[in-house]
């Protein structure tokens, strides 16, 4: 079941992180019901999972719905058994906290403490507004020094977009490269 799931995603494009996290979700519903196969289960079961994991466990909304959705694609994805409408299940409480954002000179102080790759990485993130892994995967041909620009390929809703890129990362950018390359032919 859980290769079919996954052959299902491929097929679909899934990106890697969300079919780890639904393969996760899809086993921890199958492992909550005694190893009950999903097909023999009902929206019922797939509520009193929700509501466990609201209640016993006290995880955030967001990790409740990421929960939700991964057995909603199984079921109507993988099983081809629509589910009525989920609504008997408890929700998780919605964060009551604002997210914590660092002033420029926080941030300055971060920065200042890292070296090398990860001072490139950190700069990356906070000048380009790249996420992690948007900058991780990062390849010579997506950096423009022309146009002072970074094309992110395959990111967040697998679309493409361009960002900026900060003049101060240009020499640093171009050093790292001059420094893989030359490894490179070493190697």
């Amino acid at each position: 079941l859980l290769d079919e799931a996954r052959n299902v995603m491929r097929l679909r494009h899934y990106s890697y992180q969300t079919e780890k996290i639904y393969i996760y979700w899809i086993r921890q519903y199958i492992y909550f019901h005694n190893l009950k196969h999903p097909a023999e289960m009902s929206a019922v079961e797939v509520e009193a999972f929700l509501t466990h994991l609201a209640v016993e466990n006290n995880v955030a909304a967001s990790t409740q719905n990421q929960a939700l959705f991964a057995l909603l694609f199984l079921y109507r994805e993988v099983l081809k058994i629509n589910l009525p409408w989920l609504e008997d299940f408890t929700p998780a409480k919605k964060s009551e906290r604002v997210p914590v954002v660092l002033t420029k000179d926080e941030v300055k102080i971060i920065l200042d403490r890292l070296k090398d790759v990860n001072w490139l990485i950190a700069n990356l993130l906070y000048g380009s507004g790249l996420r992690l892994i948007e900058a991780l995967r990062l390849r010579v041909q997506d950096l423009d020094f022309g146009f002072r620009q970074i094309v992110v390929r395959d990111g967040k809703g697998g679309s493409d977009r361009f960002t900026i890129m900060p003049i101060k990362l240009i020499e640093p950018l171009q050093n790292q490269i001059e420094k893989v390359k030359k490894l490179h032919d070493r190697d």
